[in-house]
């Protein structure tokens, strides 16, 4: 067997054929649905108490925050009403002293601090106004709505949410630990703090990343249709869709939300799809990844799927074959053997040589090379991995397991979004994706790149990530995929319209906190 011939042995290990991808999709839809129906399920099916979504021709001016790690943003954005926007951000590192503080106090205070800090820097006017009138005013007067900025607040920690802009933190990650703030409502504690320096802010609503997601594109996605799906294709994997209330049978009959629509955003979690593996493909590289990672045997469907992962399953293949002494991958007899005409070697400090050594961005420059020879893939190699004279047959064999791996991704991918399509019944049904109001007046072409589809029968999915965005052809294997589902086909694939949408975190949440409309302020 030649080099090439090895490694499409070892490619093949990543089919994942049409049988598989719509016995996946049963099974999802299957999950999707025990989800709905209970807490505790494989995945999760959050509500998020966010009853529509928006349509590009909302106004207004508001705020987000984001809490996401080590860093704080907080934005305010203008929205004007013809699906564009503008933004004004700043950001500043949290203090590691504050992520380990004694109290919520100390953290929650130094976020409202940076909010004061932004309005004065930002919107002195609106800022300096309210301090004019707060002098002349009780404190139980308070603030008249015209003057409050509604702000949405993502917060990306473990919360159990109980209402538009209420939920309690479970537990910390990402190197906070406060104590004291666990098992606390924390769009509350952000709001103390706020009130405390007599700020014309409310917190409006408690935001999710991939809900922002598809709150952003559908306020900026041409036509008139309603965003069905919002989804993340990046270092992890998330997605949440519109689903019908009624469907929504864990729903308490008595908690706080809008029921005018009939409609419900839920998040996912659709990265422990199927932990149990009763459909997902499994194999040897996937076993071990899984066996040496921090969470073994849960997220199953984000450790094939996502950037986080991807590398380290192609690094592993890699490895599979330069230690099999019957494969020459990186090792030649002798230079002749060789088109560079020197010995291949492998520095003992290379990153293939190290758990999560190889990043997911070299199976985008693999897949995509169409450099002479492969020139780009082994630069790439000898620069960030230590690998010296590569050969052309070297990279080849290379190119065609990252092919494979970011293919079966793809098609997995399409899975969950085919799911989702075919659960929420879009395919039978004109647009009925609740949004704020009526789009009248805002009709442009509907940018799907397919002639013939009405945009009556559009459905609208947006996506951010780095897969999504730089993976070559990975929208065209997910298309690919919905063609071999029978209820989607070729036809309903030519009414999906799949777009962009950036900055779920910032525009998302402030779009989330106008639908969140006149709430109550978290207590």
């Amino acid at each position: 067997m030649t080099l090439v011939d090895e490694a499409k042995r070892v490619a093949a290990e990543f089919d994942y054929p049409t049988e598989d991808v719509q016995k996946g999709v049963k099974e999802f839809i299957r999950q999707m649905d025990e989800g709905l129906q209970k807490d505790g399920a494989t995945m999760s099916q959050i509500p998020t108490y966010v009853t529509a979504v928006p349509n590009g021709t909302e106004k207004g001016l508001y705020m987000a925050v984001d809490l996401g790690g080590t860093n704080f943003r907080v934005c305010s954005v203008q929205l004007h009403g013809n699906s564009t926007f503008s933004l004004t951000q700043s950001k500043v590192a949290v203090p590691h002293e504050l992520m380990v503080a004694k109290t919520s106090h100390e953290l929650f205070s130094f976020l409202a601090k940076q909010i004061e800090a932004f309005l004065k820097t930002h919107h002195e006017e609106h800022y300096h106004s309210h301090i004019r009138r707060r002098k002349t005013m009780s404190r139980e007067e308070g603030f008249r709505d015209e003057e409050i900025f509604n702000l949405g607040f993502t917060f990306s920690f473990p919360v159990q949410q109980n209402g538009i802009n209420k939920g309690t933190l479970i537990r910390w990650t990402k190197g906070f630990d406060i104590a004291d703030t666990v098992g606390q409502d924390v769009c509350a504690l952000l709001q103390a703090e706020i009130d405390a320096l007599r700020l014309p802010v409310k917190v409006a609503a408690l935001v999710n990343d991939t809900v922002g997601t598809l709150m952003a594109r559908s306020y900026t996605s041409p036509g008139k249709t309603g965003t069905l799906l919002g989804a993340i294709f990046g270092t992890g994997t998330n997605g949440a869709y519109v689903e019908k209330l009624d469907k929504v049978a864990k729903l308490s009959k008595d908690s706080d939300h809008d029921r005018s629509t009939g409609e419900m955003i839920i998040n996912t979690e659709w990265g422990s799809f199927d932990n149990e593996l009763s459909v997902l493909p499994n194999t040897q590289y996937d076993i071990a990844l899984d066996a040496e990672s921090v969470n073994p045997g849960i997220q199953m469907f984000e450790k094939r799927v996502s950037g986080m992962f991807l590398g380290e399953i192609l690094r592993r293949a890699i490895l599979h074959l330069i230690r099999d002494k019957k494969v020459c991958l990186f090792s030649d007899e002798n230079s002749s053997m060789n088109d560079v005409h020197s010995t291949t070697n492998v520095a003992e400090n290379s990153g293939l040589y190290k758990q999560w050594g190889l990043d997911t961005s070299f199976l985008s420059i693999a897949h995509g090379d169409n450099s002479q020879g492969l020139r780009i893939t082994r630069q790439t190699l000898d620069r960030d991995y230590g690998v010296s004279a590569a050969s052309a047959e070297d990279a080849e064999a290379v190119r065609v397991i990252a092919s494979a791996i970011g293919k079966r991704a793809a098609r997995l991918a399409a899975v969950a979004v085919g799911a989702i399509i075919i659960s929420t019944g879009r395919l039978h049904t004109a647009s009925s994706v609740a949004t704020a109001k009526d789009k009248e007046g805002v009709d442009p072409p509907t940018g799907s790149g397919k002639t013939g589809v009405s945009e009556d029968d559009i459905i609208d999915i947006g996506v951010d990530g780095s897969l999504v965005e730089f993976y070559p052809n990975f929208e065209d294997y997910v298309r690919e995929a919905l063609r071999e589902i029978p209820e989607i086909g070729e036809e309903g694939e030519r009414r999906v319209r799949i777009g962009i949408a950036k900055d779920g975190s910032g525009v998302g949440a402030a779009l989330i906190a106008l639908v969140a409309g006149k709430v109550d302020k978290p207590e």
